[in-house]
């Protein structure tokens, strides 16, 4: 086995983002760690204690030697503090994602009510929080599905080589990152890229409806099966729903929206380049049609 002194800055780089895109959240400690011990400490801090555990004399502490990097490491205690939040009941967090969109009354102040946002597991293992980023005032809204893992490093909707496909493809219809609002349905990587549950969906969803709402633009694009399917609401391929105008009601608006194939669909199967391009050209049209095209 190769070891990590035997490599390279470079190759290291390229090996951590290798494991990166393959979904790997924790890395294998040099010591094992007692994650059981860890959790029944996260529980205690977290239970108030009972009278009689008040007055109970606390247990003498067993000394054990520190393991490498211990002074680095913080306590199980103060692990549960600072890390992950108890898990909220799947409806009481909708309530507070939709108390908390709700009470944006900018996009500025959405931004950070979805930073400070804690009711969704998604937040805990990711990186960044995707938030809209462009010109709100533009009317053109373009809609991706999540995070991929270059968005989740960079912070950053459509990074890496899917993001550098995404800026061809906007230029091409004469159009460019800084003229329109681009985001994402769901502001957080879900771990190893996997489709997001039903419960996280219906957690997100009254933040990415309330940009729209904030926004108000005239018209949508969105990319991927995802995002089509999420505002669509129907079940079929992206292949059965591109390409048809249809309407995304949000508040009191009707917006009309179209959906094309992701870039990174198109880096994965570049054939439907072809498909691609005539959803550019029917979004194009409309975007003339609407006077929002600038010259």
């Amino acid at each position: 086995m190769i070891s990590a002194n035997d490599l390279s800055p470079a190759e290291l780089a390229a090996l951590l983002h290798f494991h990166a895109d393959a979904g790997v959240e924790w890395l294998l400690e040099e010591q094992a760690i007692d994650r059981f011990a860890e959790f029944e400490a996260m529980k205690a801090a977290r239970r108030p204690a009972t009278p009689a555990q008040q007055e109970r004399p606390a247990p003498r502490e067993r000394q054990v030697s520190p393991r490498p990097n211990a002074a680095a490491r913080p306590a199980p205690a103060e692990r549960a503090a600072s890390g992950p939040q108890p898990a909220i009941p799947d409806g009481e967090a909708v309530q507070q994602a939709r108390f908390a969109a709700e009470s944006a009354r900018s996009l500025g102040e959405l931004k950070t009510a979805i930073e400070t946002f804690n009711g969704c597991n998604l937040k805990h293992s990711a990186r960044s929080t995707i938030f809209a980023a462009g010109d709100a005032e533009s009317g053109i809204m373009v809609i991706g599905s999540a995070p991929g893992a270059e968005d989740d490093r960079e912070g950053v909707p459509f990074s890496g080589k899917s993001g550098q496909l995404f800026d061809k493809m906007l230029a091409a219809i004469g159009l460019s990152r800084s003229t329109i609002l681009l985001t994402q349905v769901i502001p957080w990587r879900p771990p190893g890229n996997r489709a997001p549950s039903a419960a996280e969906m219906d957690i997100c969803r009254p933040f990415i409806e309330r940009q729209i709402a904030l926004a108000e633009p005239k018209v949508i694009l969105l990319l991927g099966n995802f995002a089509a399917r999420f505002f669509f609401g129907e079940n079929d391929t992206i292949h059965g729903l591109r390409g048809h105008w249809k309407e995304i009601a949000v508040a009191d608006c009707v917006i009309p929206a179209i959906a094309s194939l992701h870039p990174q669909d198109l880096l994965t199967a570049p054939v439907n380049k072809r498909l691609a391009w005539n959803d550019l050209l029917a979004f194009q049209a409309k975007l003339k049609s609407l006077s929002l095209l600038r010259n």
